[in-house]
């Protein structure tokens, strides 16, 4: 076979969709296909590298998280790329979050796998003592690819809508003149490839391959349920088909009924205590995440309280978001109540005052923060008029390590590990897909819960009490319960998107504290008007992708 050269795999690069492919030989070495995978360890590697491009919201825009472009939170500088898409600025020739050429790359490698491995290749190993264990090994990391080729395919239709369906590599000219699936067809063939491989996949992956991190039945499961929720939505579902409500249900029902995953209390939860470090792997809701190999302090330099050694400050929640933290009551917080804004974090006792989750995703003023009080009132240590701090009066806690440090003498850092996939989301999509097929308070066949019960199981997690209201107010429940619980793990901005709720973007507010002889004073106050079209409910597609490709027809408005 003639090999491979690296000057052909560059040129490659320019030709256009998925046309360039750098995991399916040794560049180095100038190795063959067949020798590439005639060898376990090749295989292993190749196999592995399908999982490099997992997503993960470290900071994907410069450093701001895509929530920043969200009604959650305010990224601080202005000179960072989010604020395109504040001012409407994005467009198909500034394509932000572009992952369209990344994901047709990976895609096209997964392809390259499953076409080149062949056992026969690996027969001359078949004398090794070690032969069968690494054969199984290999063999299931055909079924992790495939699934992990699904789950690519689903991170660009969430994105782009209906796009091309990539099922084997394809030739340059087979590249530059492929045309787009309809979104429904692009999720049939999700469904369908996660339903096949689903079941030959272990429930883990610490007995196998011992070690977590790895695609699993619960993780094709909920990619699938997750898929099954989107094309439900009024985004895709324009019509209101309940049979693809009834479709989603009954996928995170599978899940729940398969009882691998449990819900603890938020206070025992790994998930949330020292965030990022293994302490993630131990948590009984974990499905799939992310998993980073070095240890890093760039997210907390760039998210901690402006003042901390090292800190530049970045991503800070929105009044917009602290406003859905019920009070521990399980009343809505309101501005209108003296009492409320009285106690708007802490009483006079300084006991928490609300939603115990508002407290783990959030630094508000006064809160003990690293050994330190926080302090964002005008004037604080942490607040305006520094440059550089909040301007919403809130930092992020979400997500960060207090185990780190900045300091340029001894600087500590830790694991991040970025969950993706968790049992409180499987309850969420449950709750909304049986609420839109069946109502707060019915279920069907094998349906463990209600739509009703699903909810409440997650607030009773984070000690709140129950959701009694019904009808609309119902409905809005659930998307509140999203909001809070899955804050800061992206999926703000798809919710929006998939809910047709884009207005929820335009006004963006803060709080101005005053720190008086008499006390510290709290008012609401707007801090950004933000541009927000229609057209944004799906993204543009690359303007490069559509001049090398005329059958890729450009999404609506852009």
């Amino acid at each position: 076979m003639k090999i491979i050269k690296n000057i052909a795999v560059f040129a490659s690069c320019a030709i256009g969709l998925s046309s360039c492919n750098f995991l399916d030989f040794d560049e180095s070495t100038g190795m063959t296909k067949e020798e590439a995978y005639s060898y376990f360890s090749n295989v292993s590697n190749l196999s592995n590298a399908i999982y490099k491009d997992l997503p993960q919201d470290y900071g994907i825009f410069s450093g701001a998280l895509r929530e920043a472009g969200t009604d959650n939170a305010v990224y601080t500088w202005n000179n960072n790329v989010i604020y395109d898409i504040y001012t409407g600025a994005w467009t198909s020739l500034n394509a932000i979050d572009n992952e369209w050429s990344k994901y047709y790359t990976i895609i096209r490698s997964a392809n390259s796998f499953l076409e080149n491995y062949s056992e026969e290749n690996l027969k001359r190993f078949e004398w090794d003592a070690n032969y069968e264990d690494n054969l199984a090994k290999v063999k299931m990391s055909i079924f992790e690819v495939r699934a992990l080729r699904a789950f690519y395919h689903f991170e660009l239709a969430k994105r782009y809508g209906d796009i091309p369906l990539v099922k084997r590599t394809l030739t340059p000219e087979e590249a530059n003149t492929i045309e787009k699936t309809p979104f429904a067809e692009v999720i049939n063939f999700i469904v369908s490839e996660l339903d096949s491989v689903a079941p030959e996949l272990p429930i883990t992956h610490k007995d196998f391959f011992k070690e977590t991190g790895r695609m699993t039945r619960g993780a094709a499961m909920a990619i699938k349920a997750r898929a099954l929720l989107y094309a439900a939505s009024p985004l895709h579902n324009v019509n209101n088909d309940t049979n693809l409500w009834k479709e989603a249900a009954l996928e995170a029902n599978s899940i729940i009924k398969a009882g691998w995953y449990t819900l603890p209390p938020i206070k025992s939860d790994p998930l949330f205590g020292t965030v990022g470090g293994h302490e993630v792997f131990k948590s009984p809701q974990l499905i799939f995440e992310r998993r980073n190999g070095s240890e890093a302090n760039t997210f907390e330099a760039r998210n901690m309280p402006f003042g901390i050694e090292g800190s530049q400050g970045g991503n800070t929640p929105t009044q917009n978001l602290v406003d859905a933290f019920d009070m521990r009551d399980g009343s809505a917080f309101d501005w209108n109540n003296t009492e409320h804004v009285k106690n708007i974090y802490y009483d006079e006792n300084g006991d928490q005052t609300r939603d115990p989750r508002f407290y783990l995703n959030v630094i508000c003023n006064e809160m003990m923060y690293m050994k330190t009080k926080v302090e964002t009132f005008e004037g604080g240590k942490n607040a305006f008029p520094i440059e550089g701090a909040t301007l919403t009066g809130y930092y992020l806690k979400k997500l960060l390590n207090e185990g780190v440090s900045m300091s340029p003498i001894k600087p500590v850092k830790k694991f991040h590990h970025y969950p993706s996939y968790r049992y409180a989301e499987v309850l969420l999509n449950y709750a909304e897909a049986m609420n839109e097929w069946k109502g707060s308070d019915t279920k069907e066949g094998d349906c463990v819960y209600t739509a009703r019960e699903a909810l409440n199981l997650v607030r009773s997690a984070a000690g709140m009490p129950a959701i009694t209201v019904s009808g609309e107010e119902f409905t809005a429940k659930i998307k509140n319960e999203r909001r809070i619980e899955l804050a800061f793990e992206d999926h703000r901005a798809w919710d929006i998107r998939r809910w047709k709720m884009g207005e929820l973007v335009k006004e963006i507010y803060g709080v101005k504290i005053l720190n008086n002889e008499g006390g510290v004073s709290y008012t609401k106050k707007k801090i950004q008007d933000r541009y927000w079209d229609d057209k944004m409910y799906l993204y543009p597609i690359p303007i490069n992708e559509t001049y090398k490709n005329n059958n890729l027809t450009q999404n609506p408005g852009w």
